[in-house]
């Protein structure tokens, strides 16, 4: 038979090792949430920080108390704490259980459950179950509920107390030393940027709204090669005059090369010229080149 309970009611257990389900409804803006537990000596206090079971020590050093970790169910997400009841060292007096959400109000946590069930049995209805509601909707971290010893035997108590300081707030308050600068410490440092680049002056530019407008570079007169006579000006073709039709371009006169004289050969005497021609007499002339 499963007992649903309210905030303030208990309720014995015959089991002699119970699972702590806690669930709840994820979604868009809800935190994730953590199962933890704390293990009070008769003075309602921890006897060690070895005491405090959460997700940076998942176990208990005598290993009657251990974090089974999240799940996700039909119904949503589950995070499971177990206890050994039978095994439980005599000096422990209550067991209790909690829940922290990091850095975000509970109010944004929907349909939070404690469920109970008997871990000896598979697949088994709850023992009980208690449904969570947040007093002022600022708690960040809440005691869903206790085991505590009666007499031989053992009970859970619906509580649902909460804390606005967190996991930290909680454990500190059962006595669990808390030292700031060890969350402190375990931050990476700061990333070293480098120094920027040194600056330089950039050249002054032209005003946006004057176009810079690229001039033409002087042309010069190509220069001879060395050894040889410059090439004559280049004189402007002639205009026609007004009214009279263009003159029609001049072909340029061809030159054509004298040939060669053939030189001796080295060594051999030059060629004797020709000698005039004893029998040769001028025609006879006309009437007018003779004398008058």
């Amino acid at each position: 038979m499963t007992h649903a309970m309210l905030k303030g009611s208990n309720v014995p257990l015959e089991a002699t090792a119970v699972r702590a389900v806690l669930r709840w409804t994820p979604g868009q803006g809800v935190p994730d949430v953590d199962a933890s537990a704390l293990l009070l000596g008769g003075e309602g206090r921890v006897r060690s920080d070895e005491d405090f079971v959460f997700y940076n020590q998942p176990r208990h050093p005598a290993g009657k108390v251990w974090r089974l970790g999240k799940k996700r169910v039909a119904e949503g997400l589950t995070d499971t704490i177990q206890t050994d009841l039978a095994g439980m060292d005599p000096a422990v007096s209550r067991v209790l259980l909690a829940a922290s959400a990091e850095g975000v109000s509970f109010q944004h946590v929907p349909a939070l459950r404690i469920l109970l069930y008997d871990a000896a049995v598979t697949d088994a209805e709850p023992l009980a179950y208690f449904d969570i509601t947040p007093q002022t909707g600022e708690e960040t971290a809440l005691i869903c509920g206790e085991l505590y010893r009666r007499g031989e035997g053992w009970k859970f108590r619906a509580l649902g107390e909460g804390y606005s300081n967190g996991l930290e707030g909680l454990a500190s308050d059962f006595g669990i030393s808390v030292d700031d600068t060890d969350s402190a410490g375990s931050q990476p440092p700061p990333a070293a940027f480098p120094p920027p680049p040194a600056s330089f002056p950039l050249p002054p530019q032209q005003p946006a709204h004057q176009p810079s407008i690229a001039q033409p570079a002087p042309q010069t007169a190509p220069q001879p090669a060395y050894g040889y006579p410059p090439a004559p000006p280049r004189h402007p073709a002639p205009q026609p005059a007004y009214g009279y039709p263009p003159a029609a371009p001049t072909q340029p006169t061809p030159v054509v090369a004298a040939a060669p004289v053939a030189q001796p050969s080295y060594g051999y005497p030059q060629p004797v010229a020709p000698m005039p021609d004893p029998n040769f007499r001028l025609p006879p002339q006309g009437p007018q080149f003779l004398p008058r």
